[in-house]
């Protein structure tokens, strides 16, 4: 009897290795798969996928529906995202049967510039406050993304955001949650308690929000498009409050803000295509670890095993040394991504990782340049497009700074230049685009879509990304298996910011890692930490051409939802 008393208490410790008794599949998996064939949507907040639905369920195109999402989805998860942000996209156009890349963030203010920095002996761009803004770039994503695959009149699109706006919705457990952590050291910021703490503190969960400020900027840009926000009244707040308070950005860097079309690059990984978009983003980052990997048979070493995690560990570490040093904005820097995503880099990086010790440091790679928190969705139609998006203010509530009246708060991607030495691809320059952590990403096989998929968190995406690969392919875990799974993230590498690793770092492992992989890890020199809420959200698509279904995902570290029709 009381070794059985011993049995369950010992099980009941384990809380991370079994969800629930499901009937199918993997222990960890939280729910199944969602199955359509006229359109799918997976979010981070339930209310902004059923706008999405509601888009595609009036005719609109995916990417109409992503817009709404995004639109919502930056009312109901103000600390992640909002059109003071910047944002990114894949797109499979299934006419053309082609991806496209597109990158819209922002640039630093032309008047802002690094003397400002070194003059007052600040090693780093602070977090909040006028310092870290940048252009914002959402607005103008929406209307270029628009533009190319849109159908429906961007008033329909931002209906559903404007109407929660003005008459409230209930604030969900997650969010509520990170509202609460986060808020604090920015709640003196001018205009943040204004719009975020109506009552005097954050809303909590289950309590209804209001935000009728950004509801009236949402119908402004409905009527007056994208130079609304750029050229308009919008833009001359924005300018007035920025002088106000100490800031740099202006009513010049807002006009004459542009977005980009890019060429996704990629890396073949077993046969499958994996996409990410070049830098100024950090989506390299993960086909660099996924090279790296090909050269170990994961599947033998099984997931959740201490020599898999350990090299993929060490494969991290590899990847962000080149990505503190070489990632930076294309338009000032000739970025060498042929040599970096080469198989023979690779391999030559492969052959730094000892099997049985964690290195404390590793160096960058030897190219020589010459001169020069966060929301994921994704969305597929009854046409077969697909829109894998991404969109960020960078840290919980950014900047903290909230234009008079505007109802959204000013991101603080800036925050992410390198401001102590000139000569560094991603030091800060008037005009430049700081080095960007939000990446989208997308597989095909043999030339068709198979997965559209992301994975929301800073600097835990790259490896993130890697993990839900492997995951897929090497471990045969379906779409939700392979977001519910645990994860690692190591945190400590060196950053484009300017910081080095020297002692290894720390790897942060979620619960449900069998003690003994630890353990073993630990004997390999890896130092272990259990960090909680850090490892990232995930949501998912597949696509089945051959049976014309749609699979969604959408993880339980969220609040989110995946549903189809």
């Amino acid at each position: 009897m009381q070794k059985q008393i011993l049995f369950l208490l010992v099980f009941l410790s384990l809380p991370g290795l079994f969800a629930q008794d499901r009937l199918t599949g993997e222990t960890f998996t939280t729910r199944s798969e969602v199955l359509a064939r006229n359109g799918m949507a997976a979010t981070s907040q339930p209310l902004a996928t059923q706008a999405a639905l509601d888009i595609l369920k009036k005719g609109g195109s995916a990417m109409d529906a992503a817009i709404a999402a995004n639109a919502v989805l930056g009312l109901v998860e103000p600390a992640s995202c909002g059109i003071g942000g910047d944002i990114f996209a894949i797109v499979w156009d299934a006419k053309q049967k082609k991806l496209f890349g597109f990158n819209g963030s922002g640039r630093a203010p032309k008047s802002l510039n690094i003397e400002y920095f070194i003059e007052r002996e600040m090693a780093y761009v602070p977090l909040y406050g006028p310092l870290p803004v940048s252009v914002p770039g959402c607005v103008d994503g929406w209307f270029e993304l628009h533009k190319k695959f849109g159908k429906l009149p961007m008033n329909d699109i931002l209906q559903p955001a404007i109407g929660y706006g003005r008459d409230g919705f209930p604030v969900s457990e997650v969010i509520a949650y990170e509202m609460a952590s986060n808020y604090d050291g920015l709640k003196d910021q001018p205009g943040f308690a204004r719009t975020y703490m109506p009552n005097g503190q954050i809303p909590a969960k289950g309590e209804v929000f209001k935000n009728p400020d950004l509801a009236n900027t949402y119908a402004e840009i409905a009527k007056g498009g994208r130079d609304a926000f750029y050229k308009g009244d919008i833009a001359r707040t924005i300018d007035t409050y920025m002088k106000k308070h100490g800031g740099f950005l202006s009513y010049e860097d807002l006009a004459s803000h542009t977005s980009d079309w890019v060429e996704p690059v990629s890396a073949n990984y077993r046969g499958y295509d994996v996409w990410e978009l070049p830098p100024n983003g950090q989506g390299t980052a993960a086909l660099q670890m996924l090279n790296i990997l090909e050269g170990y048979d994961l599947a033998s070493m099984g997931f959740g095993s201490a020599d898999y995690v350990h090299v993929l560990t060490e494969a991290k570490k590899l990847a962000y040394e080149d990505r503190a040093k070489f990632y930076a904005d294309p338009a000032f820097n000739q970025i060498p991504l042929t040599e970096l995503l080469s198989e023979e880099y690779a391999a030559t990086r492969r052959g730094l990782i000892q099997p049985d010790l964690a290195a404390r440091s590793y160096p960058a790679g030897d190219m020589e340049i010459e001169s020069g928190n966060t929301t994921y969705l994704t969305v597929a139609d009854k046409d077969g497009n697909v829109v894998s998006l991404i969109q960020s203010i960078y840290s919980e509530f950014a900047s903290g700074m909230v234009p008079d009246g505007l109802g959204f708060v000013l991101q603080n991607r800036g925050q992410m230049f390198n401001v102590q030495d000139k000569t560094h691809a991603n030091a800060l320059e008037p005009g430049k685009r700081p080095f960007h952590t939000i990446i989208p990403a997308f597989i095909t096989k043999g030339g068709e879509p198979y997965v559209s998929f992301g994975l929301m968190g800073g600097a835990v995406q790259p490896q993130g990304h890697a993990q839900i690969v492997v995951n897929l392919i090497d471990f045969g875990m379906n779409l939700q298996e392979a977001g519910d799974a645990p994860r690692i993230r190591h945190a400590g590498s060196s950053q484009p910011t300017g910081s080095k690793m020297t002692n290894g770092g720390t790897l942060n492992m979620e619960s449900g890692f069998d003690y003994k992989t630890i353990r073993e890890l630990r004997k390999k020199g890896h130092r272990i930490s259990f960090g909680v809420g850090i490892y990232g959200g995930y949501q998912a698509i597949g696509i089945d051409l051959e049976n014309r279904v749609y699979t969604g995902a959408s993880e339980s570290r969220k609040d989110g939802q995946a549903a189809g029709y």
